[in-house]
């Protein structure tokens, strides 16, 4: 047996699309482009490549892009002025700030500080709270980017067992609130939980998102089970090479063997968090315009 291989890179591929002609017609009738602003403080190289990278995606999918570089030393006074000046500003509809953020900066501070109807990242409390009870708000793109390779690959969810391995805000929990909505049985698993290999076994969906590589190999897997594997993370390098091989929580080859559709790292889940994170800026400028959010999204 050999796993189909999801492809998220494809899928994100067609979503932006679909984004780009739903942000077209937004200027349309609103007269003026969705607006995503993103903060960067600091000169964190990955969140360098983050920033640009969202950047360009912004604006190849027909939207303003407002970013603002401060410096390492920005004070938590100065960037919750800002925040308040985006939250005001009619032409910014998102707003992410870039995290992690320097030491003397308080995240959950800045993150409350945010608009709820303009955190596209999903992070806010309000949002959180939002998800837990079954009303709309944004969701972190990261596990909607999860929920729609597996329903695009699965389609109906109900009934099927769910384990969901990490119980992070960003990822494992929204994640688990997700497929209980979609009428999976969910299970949050993590460090202390005991026999994980046997929790994760009896799994039709596994969720890895603990961090730590190829952690989870053919013997943790149900056959026929779908793995989505969030995790992303850089081996050693080999000799003779400058970086080592990215890879997931999930040993890729071996599950493969087991599993009946696997997501690959890279180009699975990762693709997917950009292309939610125009969505999600694309649903709030409707919403914000008091105009209905797109079909197809």
């Amino acid at each position: 047996m050999t796993a189909i291989r999801i492809d998220g890179k494809a899928f994100a591929a067609k979503l932006r699309e679909r984004v780009g002609e739903a942000a077209m017609a937004f200027a349309q009738s609103a007269g003026r482009k969705p607006g995503l602003a993103v903060v960067l403080v600091g000169d964190d190289p990955a969140s360098q490549v983050y920033v640009g990278s969202k950047g360009k995606a912004t604006v190849a999918a027909n939207m303003e892009s407002f970013t603002h570089r401060l410096g390492a030393e920005t004070s938590q006074a100065d960037l919750l002025a800002l925040v308040d000046q985006l939250n005001r500003d009619d032409a910014v509809d998102g707003i992410l700030v870039q995290l992690p953020l320097p030491d003397h900066l308080d995240e959950q501070s800045i993150i409350a500080s945010i608009s709820p109807d303009k955190d596209v990242d999903g992070f806010h409390v309000i949002n959180a709270g939002r998800l837990s009870v079954g009303q709309s708000g944004f969701v972190p793109c990261t596990p909607l980017g999860c929920m729609m390779l597996l329903t695009d690959r699965l389609g109906d969810l109900s009934g099927l067992e769910a384990v969901v391995i990490g119980r992070s805000n960003i990822v494992g929990k929204p994640m688990a609130q997700l497929l209980l909505d979609a009428n999976a049985t969910v299970t949050i698993a993590h460090s202390r939980t005991k026999d994980l290999a046997g929790v994760v076994k009896r799994a039709d969906i596994v969720v890895a998102a603990v961090g730590r590589p190829e952690m989870i190999g053919r013997d943790w897997l149900k056959n026929g089970a779908t793995v989505i594997d969030v995790g992303i993370n850089r081996l050693p390098p080999e000799p003779g090479k400058e970086k080592g091989k990215l890879v997931g929580d999930v040993a890729f080859d071996e599950a493969s063997e087991v599993a009946g559709a696997i997501t690959p790292v890279p180009g699975g889940v990762g693709p997917m968090t950009i292309a939610v994170l125009l969505r999600n800026t694309v649903v709030a400028a409707h919403r914000n315009a008091g105009l209905d959010a797109p079909a197809g999204l």
